[in-house]
């Protein structure tokens, strides 16, 4: 069975941001594997281990991107690809379009990826590649049972659960709940040093540069307002709400 998995390179969720020039600091900040694609790795690794076959990281981003995918390596992975993000816009229409250009010729059980990404949280990239590579996909699975040909999940509803039965190949992005990732072991990551490591330009892949153009763009980056010192409403009760309804009105200006 061959199962991908397209993942992004993060912040470490421990990091503080900051913003300068209206662009966030990657000044001395730790990068890890967006944590929700850590889950899709894990399954990926865990479907090799009880069916076989081979599991391939991809990953459209800048070169240090290759510290994520060589962790997916040391973790278990068997293969690692880099799509160089050189002249592809970073608005998730543009990084998926990149992605299906590299899966056009591929042949594949499975892809998985992250239910979003810690740093924008558009949870957009993985189903609109599915869109393009006219496959069916389930968003925000807990769950993941191969059989015959067909995926059993079950995904997260909003505080609800689906359950659905999908023909493979199919692409499933994965919620928290769906496994514990393993850490990189040693001998893991002296065996990923010798693992296959692709690195792959635009211009291999052979896109129309009008397809790549974006379809969205950031205007504006702030952190939010800093917080102030609570109150103690005083009086009885009356006076209280009295006094809450004046305050969100004129200070927080919600009603």
């Amino acid at each position: 069975m061959n199962v991908y998995v397209i993942l992004k390179q993060t912040f470490d969720t421990e990091e503080k941001i900051t913003i300068q020039n209206g662009q966030v600091s990657e000044d001395g900040v730790k990068f890890v594997i967006n944590p929700y694609d850590e889950y899709a790795v894990e399954e990926a690794i865990r479907i090799k281990e009880a069916s076989g076959g081979q599991v391939i990281v991809v990953s459209a981003g800048p070169e240090r991107s290759a510290e994520a995918l060589r962790t997916a390596l040391a973790m278990g992975a068997d293969e690692a690809v880099l799509l160089s993000s050189d002249g592809i816009p970073s608005d998730e229409y543009s990084v998926s379009v990149a992605l299906a250009a590299y899966f056009s010729d591929k042949s594949f059980d499975l892809i998985l990826g992250g239910n979003f990404s810690v740093d924008n949280g558009a949870g957009q990239v993985a189903i609109r590649l599915a869109e393009q590579l006219g496959i069916p996909h389930v968003s925000s699975i807990t769950k993941l049972e191969l059989s015959n040909g067909k995926a059993s999940v079950e995904r997260d509803a909003e505080g609800d659960l689906e359950v659905l039965e999908i023909s493979l190949p199919s692409l499933f992005t994965a919620q928290q709940g769906l496994n514990e990732p393993r850490y990189p072991s040693l001998p893991g990551i002296m065996k990923a040093k010798k693992k296959p490591f692709h690195h792959i330009t635009l211009n291999e892949l052979a896109i129309d540069p009008d397809l790549l153009k974006a379809r969205t763009k950031q205007t504006e980056i702030s952190l939010p307002p800093a917080r102030i010192a609570g109150q103690i409403l005083q009086g009885d009760l009356p006076s209280q709400a009295a006094h809450l309804v004046e305050l969100l009105r004129t200070k927080s200006k919600v009603i």
